[in-house]
Parts: C-alpha cells; sequence; structure tokens
C-alpha cells in the first residue's frame, strides 16, 4: 500500500503538573497558562509550511485532568453551528486526538463552543468476547471508517492507512468533559475585524480508561501518549473556499487520523 504519510520525526511536548484545579471559562491571561509552555507556530499538516494565522497550543495536568488551551488568530472570527455533535469540522475548529493504542478518541470545538466527539476502536482490536466486546460498544452501534481518503479508487474498502478500519461510535461522549471558549473581538462579522479567539478544554482521567489501558488515575512522572494538537480553518481566495489544516506536527496527508503521526506528549511532575 502506498504511504500518505510524512516520515519526518514528529515533536515531543512536555506537559507539566499543577497542583490547584484550573477554572475552565476560556481566559488564557490566567497566571497558571503563563507557566506552561506554548507550542510552536502549528504548520500545514500535510507540507509543514508556516501556517497563515499563529496558532499554538499549551497543555497542563493534575490528578483529575489534562488540561489544553488553544490560541487561534483569526481576523474574522465565523462560526454557526450550535447543536452538539454537529459537523463541527466542515466549518472553523479546533482539533484534539488522543490516541489509546487499540482506539483513539476524536474532539473538536468551534468559536461558539460547540463539541463534537467520536470514539475509534481499531477493527483489529475488537475481538469477540474480547475487552470491547461489551455493551457501551456494541457493534449495531458501530459504524465503520477508513478515513479521510476512504472514498477513492482502490482505497474505497479499507482506506489508506495500514491497519485498515475501525469502527466508529458518534454517541460516545467523553464522561466529565469541560469546554469554554472567549473571543477577543465579535463572532461573524466582516465589517469588523477580530483578533482571534481562545478555548480552553479539561478532560477528565476518570473517563479516559479505554484511551489509557483501564488505568483512570493520572499519569505518573516520565509516562507519554500521543496527542494530535490542531486547527482547520476554512480560507476564501479568489471567490473560492479553501479548507485548511494546521497542528502541531506534519501529518503529510490532510487525513490527521494517524495516530503514529500525533505529537509525543511527555508528562513531568517536576
Amino acid at each position: 500500500m502506498k504511504n500518505f504519510y510524512s516520515t519526518k520525526p514528529v515533536s515531543t511536548y512536555v506537559c507539566r503538573k499543577i497542583s490547584t484545579p484550573i477554572e475552565i471559562n476560556g481566559d488564557l491571561t490566567k497566571d497558571v497558562w503563563k507557566t506552561a509552555e506554548k507550542s510552536r507556530r502549528f504548520i500545514d499538516v500535510i507540507d509543514g509550511a508556516p501556517a497563515l494565522y499563529d496558532s499554538r497550543a499549551a497543555m497542563l495536568y493534575d490528578d483529575e485532568n489534562l488540561y489544553v488551551a488553544f490560541w487561534s488568530e483569526e481576523p474574522f472570527v465565523r462560526a454557526s453551528l450550535t447543536e452538539r455533535d454537529s459537523l463541527v469540522f466542515s466549518e472553523n475548529d479546533i482539533e484534539v486526538f488522543i490516541d489509546g493504542g487499540e482506539t483513539y478518541y476524536e474532539f473538536q470545538l468551534n468559536a461558539l463552543n460547540t463539541i463534537y466527539e467520536i470514539f475509534y476502536i481499531w477493527k483489529d482490536s475488537y475481538k469477540r468476547g474480547g475487552r470491547y466486546d461489551i455493551p457501551e460498544f456494541d457493534l449495531l452501534k458501530a459504524q465503520t471508517f477508513g478515513g479521510n481518503h476512504d472514498r477513492k479508487n482502490e482505497y474505497f474498502w479499507q482506506g489508506t492507512h495500514p491497519r485498515g478500519l475501525r469502527y466508529i461510535y458518534r454517541d460516545w461522549d467523553l464522561p466529565g468533559l469541560k469546554t469554554a471558549v472567549q473571543i477577543d473581538g465579535e463572532i461573524n462579522r466582516d465589517d469588523k475585524p477580530s483578533k482571534g479567539w481562545t478555548c480552553e478544554i479539561a478532560f477528565p482521567w476518570a473517563g479516559m480508561k479505554w484511551l489509557r489501558d483501564g488505568k483512570t488515575s493520572a499519569p505518573v512522572d516520565g509516562d507519554t501518549m500521543r496527542i494530535f494538537l490542531g486547527r482547520y480553518q476554512i480560507l476564501r481566495i479568489n471567490g473560492q473556499n479553501t479548507q485548511v489544516g494546521w497542528a502541531i506536527d506534519e501529518v503529510g496527508t490532510n487525513d490527521n487520523h494517524a495516530p503514529e503521526r500525533f505529537t509525543n506528549i511527555v508528562f513531568a511532575e517536576k
């Protein structure tokens, strides 16, 4: 099978532990975020070119939650979808993918604080009588997914990823998830430029057992995870809309469902 994905090394981000919970309100001027390491400016997911708008992320954690923050420059902040699990990826959004080895989780958020969540189980990991053969992941609730290229010619049935298909659960929600957005300007105003928007997310460890081999407690010093932190933006160019993807690391394709291309996250207690 042709390799659609970049072979460049992915970067490593150090996520540091804090002792006081973060109030999730979208305000990233809080002192706690000044102590976090901001990511480098996002790059194009396909070829690694510099992103047009400044986009960065940061992460922190405590015993209860993984905290993620995004700073998104956007001169004309736009969003229209308000119903949970509507197709947020069809407009401007930020995205977080968390790899669980046999599973992974997709999270999207727009500037109206509308959430989209999907849970994936690799088909080669689902066995009758196995750990995922439970009512929560009943195959009658699942659909199959081959990636963003699964409808093209010879990749129609299996997609382009070497592992093949995934089972997807569209109604799965990460328990205890919290999100908030703040806009530096005004949304959906073409006559009044803005600076952009920020968002703040808390992913509870207690809800991640299917992504962390059954663990529900916080990572210990030196633990690692693979997490994609990115942003998708619709640009109006020469009378046409073009959607671009920007992230910490290059994927090599617009199919970002490739956990091996997610950024390496190292958790540090000091």
